[in-house]
C-alpha cells in the first residue's frame, strides 16, 4: 500500500497530513507510529486527517493523531495547517471553513496576507470539564483561577487547568529554558488527577502581552511549540489576572499570537503554517 501524504509544519510543530476524502483512511496506531518515527519513517509529532463532513452545511471533517498512535481531540497548530492545506490543494477556494472536529465545529480562516487563524474553542475551567480529578490536593486563589498544588516527584507544582477541546495543565515558571520539562513533563502528563492524561504547559512571564512557553504534549512529548498550549497558557494567566489580550507566545519553534475576551468567550490563535514536501511512503 502507497500512501500520499503531505508533511507541514506550524511554528516547528510538525504534520503529516492525509487525505480522505475520497475513501477512508485505515491505518492502525502501530502504523502511525511507525510513520511518525523520525529515522525511519516520515517523521511528524501528528498526523491530520482530512475528511467529508457529516453535515452538508460544513466543509470538511478532521481528525489528529498523535505520534504514538492515539487520536486527540484538538490541535491549534495543526488547524492552521490544515487550512493551508485544503487551500493550496484546491479542496476550497472559500477564505474560511468550517470543520467537524471530535468536540463541534471549527472556523479557520486564511487572511490575505498569508497569516492563519484559529477559532479554538471556549475554554472550560471546571475539573469536571478537563477532565481533572482535585481530590485530596492543596489549592489557593489566584485572581479568578483557582490553583492546585499538583504533586510531581519531590515537588509541588501550582498549575491551572484549562480545557480548549483538549486537557492542559499550566504552570508559572521563573526561567522557561531552566523549566524541568523533561523531568517533570512525563509525571505530570501521566498523572493519576488526569483520568485521560493531559498536556504539560510550562509559561514565563516576561510582560503582561508577552510569555515564553514551552508544552509536554500528551502522547507525543515536548514540541517546538502547541497551539491549544499556547492559548491554555494564555487564558490560564489572564483568569489569573497575570496577562491581558492580546497576548504574544514565544515557542521554541516560532511566535503565535493569541486574543481571548474573557469567560465564555471564544479563543483564537495566529500564526505561521507552511508546506515542507510532498511524497509517499510504502506501507
Amino acid at each position: 500500500m502507497r500512501l500520499q501524504f503531505t508533511k507541514m509544519q506550524g511554528a516547528g510543530n510538525d504534520f503529516v497530513v492525509l487525505n480522505a476524502l475520497q475513501r477512508p483512511l485505515d491505518l492502525s496506531a502501530d502504523q502511525f507510529r511507525r510513520l511518525a518515527d523520525r529515522r525511519f519513517g516520515v517523521g511528524a509529532d501528528q498526523f491530520l486527517i482530512v475528511g467529508p463532513p457529516a453535515d452538508p452545511a460544513h466543509d470538511f471533517s478532521y481528525r489528529i493523531v498523535n505520534a504514538d498512535g492515539g487520536e486527540v481531540e484538538h490541535c491549534g497548530n495543526g488547524a492552521r495547517c490544515f487550512v493551508r492545506y485544503v487551500r493550496e490543494k484546491g479542496l476550497t477556494s472559500k477564505a474560511s471553513v468550517l470543520v467537524e472536529v471530535s468536540f463541534g465545529v471549527i472556523e479557520l480562516t486564511e487572511a490575505a496576507d498569508g497569516s492563519v487563524t484559529v477559532q479554538i474553542a471556549v475554554p472550560r475551567f471546571a475539573p469536571a470539564d478537563i477532565p481533572f480529578n482535585p481530590n485530596g490536593l492543596s489549592t489557593r486563589s489566584q485572581g479568578a483561577s483557582t490553583l492546585y498544588g499538583l504533586p510531581v516527584g519531590e515537588h509541588t507544582r501550582w498549575v491551572g487547568v484549562a480545557n480548549l477541546g483538549n486537557p492542559h495543565a499550566v504552570q508559572v515558571v521563573d526561567d522557561v529554558d531552566r523549566a524541568p520539562v523533561e523531568l517533570e513533563g512525563p509525571l505530570i502528563e501521566a498523572h493519576a488527577a488526569f483520568p485521560a492524561r493531559v498536556n504539560a504547559g510550562f509559561m514565563q512571564i516576561i510582560d503582561s502581552q508577552h510569555i515564553r512557553l514551552r508544552v509536554f504534549e500528551r502522547g507525543v512529548g515536548e514540541t517546538l511549540a502547541c497551539g491549544t498550549g499556547a492559548v491554555a497558557a494564555v487564558v490560564c494567566g489572564i483568569q489569573q489576572g497575570l496577562l491581558k489580550s492580546p497576548v504574544t507566545v514565544e515557542a521554541r519553534g516560532g511566535v503565535l499570537a493569541v486574543r481571548w475576551a474573557g469567560q465564555g468567550e471564544m479563543a483564537y490563535l495566529s500564526g505561521p503554517a507552511v508546506t515542507v514536501f510532498e511524497g509517499e511512503v510504502d506501507l
